[in-house]
């Protein structure tokens, strides 16, 4: 994200609160899954995955913001990467 977006993602942290935004982040979360399991159920919404896959990269990085743990977070993400791509 963008510092602009990260900004904004501070402020809405602010305004609403830790408790209220990792609720919606809940809530995002599980739109994501009932549009994947729509998918994969046969339904043609592939702009309803990316609009749902936009609201939890939002609200995911409300969460860094809440948790103050961007950089672990990026550590932890690389080392995945990492085995990840042993694996394949």
């Amino acid at each position: 994200m963008t510092k602009c977006e990260t900004a904004i993602c501070q402020l809405a942290v602010n305004v609403y609160g830790k408790t209220s935004q990792c609720t919606v982040c809940m809530e995002e979360m599980a739109e994501l899954t009932k549009e994947l399991s729509k998918n994969l159920r046969g339904q043609d919404n592939a702009a309803h995955i990316a609009e749902e896959i936009a609201d939890v990269e939002i609200m995911l990085e409300q969460l860094k913001v809440i948790f103050r743990n961007r950089a672990l977070v990026d550590r932890i993400r690389a080392g995945k990467l990492v085995r990840l791509s042993d694996r394949i």
